[in-house]
């Protein structure tokens, strides 16, 4: 889950990472009452969960005499299709450079892996791109508490020596956080010293609950749905709904259909052993998504037994055309079942998926 610009410079403060000085608020109302600490110039940030905020009017200047009417405007926005409900108010920095500092997981070693930059800024991608010699990468064995000296001195290069505190005190967080990926851009320096000017935490879902959170804000409706009932679950952008179980079952059925020039809607693994009522809340799940004119269930059953499948079908009663390939224990029950109530069943995936592009088209 990522946590907001607000949570994740909260965190960095308490770990020495200096900050600016700012405030939440969530309501223009509430601004006056912070302005003294903020000195002259401002910087109001809106706090959604999307990236590339500030190129999207999210990241306004302002002064102590206008800063109330500019809250008043970025409280009116939505920053690509999300309403501005809270506002980060923080002082204007002096910035002198800019720099990028970035820990995340490297695939291939199963390790943190750092990498510094004296580019940093809005446009870390195109330096990224065009660039790749700019940024300095390191591996670190997770079981060191912090980033030897060498290393150090390896990422920071000509840089000021003060940003080497701030390595290690990130990458403590990074690892007492459950990090997915711990971000500063830009870190700057400035008159007052160097400062994380943004920052950005993600935090392994699976350790949420350790880190005191009860709600994955990342998750959608249905993908909190889809949780609760224990299916593997991610919502896409198509309109063909899938059911599968496995998943390699259910992505080679999501391949299939790209390849014969559909789109899926999501991506649903029902697991194996699913008794009726599973499959009944997988297929409403999949019917509730507005997009979806045709559902494939593509299920082998094993463990699984397709009458009962069969039964969870019929019982969601969703108003899309559901096309169903079943095989496997008790596949002659379900085909019954199905046909009794005038449901499509076809042999192959392949033909299942032919017919649902098909439909969807």
């Amino acid at each position: 889950m990522k946590l907001r610009e607000y949570e994740a410079k909260k965190i960095l403060r308490e770990y020495g990472i200096p900050v600016p000085a700012g405030f939440l608020i969530r309501s223009a109302a509430e601004l006056p009452a912070h302005l003294t600490g903020l000195g002259e110039n401002i910087v109001l940030k809106a706090q959604v969960d999307v990236g590339g905020r500030g190129k999207a009017g999210g990241i306004v200047m302002a002064d102590r005499n206008n800063a109330v009417a500019m809250a008043q405007d970025l409280f009116k926005k939505e920053i690509k299709g999300l309403p501005v409900r809270e506002v980060l108010a923080e002082q204007r920095l002096e910035i002198q450079h800019e720099y990028f500092l970035s820990i995340t997981v490297d695939r291939s070693s199963r390790q943190p892996l750092l990498l510094f930059t004296e580019s940093g800024g809005v446009d870390i991608e195109i330096t990224a791109k065009e660039h790749p010699e700019a940024i300095r990468t390191v591996i670190a064995n997770p079981l060191m508490r912090d980033i030897p000296p060498f290393m150090i001195r390896e990422l920071v290069g000509t840089a000021p020596k003060e940003i080497g505190p701030v390595i290690n005190k990130l990458y403590r967080v990074f690892l007492e956080k459950d990090a997915l990926l711990a971000e500063i851009n830009p870190l700057v320096t400035t008159p007052q010293g160097v400062i994380a000017a943004d920052a950005k935490l993600i935090i392994d879902d699976n350790a949420l609950g350790r880190q005191g959170f009860a709600v994955n804000r990342d998750l959608t409706d249905r993908e909190r749905e889809a949780e609760k009932h224990g299916f593997s679950y991610v919502e896409l952008d198509g309109t063909i709904g899938v059911i599968g179980n496995g998943a390699g079952l259910t992505m080679s059925t999501l391949d299939l259909i790209g390849f014969y020039g559909g789109k899926a809607a999501n991506f649903l693994d029902v697991g194996g052993g699913a008794e009726s009522e599973r499959v009944m809340h997988a297929v409403r799940l999949v019917g509730s998504v507005p997009s979806v004119k045709v559902i494939v269930v593509n299920l082998l059953g094993g463990i699984t037994k397709c009458d009962e499948v069969a039964k969870g079908i019929i019982a969601a009663g969703i108003p899309q055309k559901v096309i169903v390939r079943l095989a496997g224990t008790n596949e002659a029950e379900g085909r019954a079942l199905l046909s009794e109530k005038g449901y499509e069943m076809l042999d192959t995936m392949d033909l299942v998926v032919k017919k649902a592009v098909e439909v969807a088209a």
